[in-house]
C-alpha cells in the first residue's frame, strides 16, 4: 500500500490529521495555559491557575480551526482581566 492508498484508507475510517493552522494554534494556547497555571499557582491566584488548565484542555473538546482560535482568544481576553 502507497501513502495515497494509506491516507484514503484512514480518510475512510473518519480519522483525518488537523490542519497546520490547527496544531500552531494547539501549540500556543497550550504554551500561553501552561505559563498562566505556572503563575497563577506561584501567585496564589486561583482564577488564572483555572484559566490556564482551561487553555491547556479545551483544544481536545474543538474540532473546528476557527472554534480552536474563538475560544483561545476569549480565554486569553479572561487571563488579561483577570490579572488587572
Amino acid at each position: 500500500m502507497d501513502a495515497a492508498g494509506a491516507e484514503q484508507a484512514i480518510e475512510t475510517l473518519g480519522l483525518a490529521m488537523p490542519s497546520p493552522a490547527y496544531l500552531f494554534g494547539l501549540l500556543l494556547f497550550s504554551i500561553i495555559g501552561f505559563a498562566a497555571y505556572r503563575y497563577g499557582r506561584k501567585a496564589s491566584a486561583t482564577a488564572i491557575t483555572w484559566l490556564g488548565v482551561a487553555l491547556m484542555l479545551y483544544p481536545y473538546a474543538v474540532s473546528e480551526t476557527w472554534q480552536l482560535y474563538a475560544v483561545g482568544a476569549a480565554l486569553c481576553a479572561g487571563l488579561y482581566a483577570a490579572r488587572r
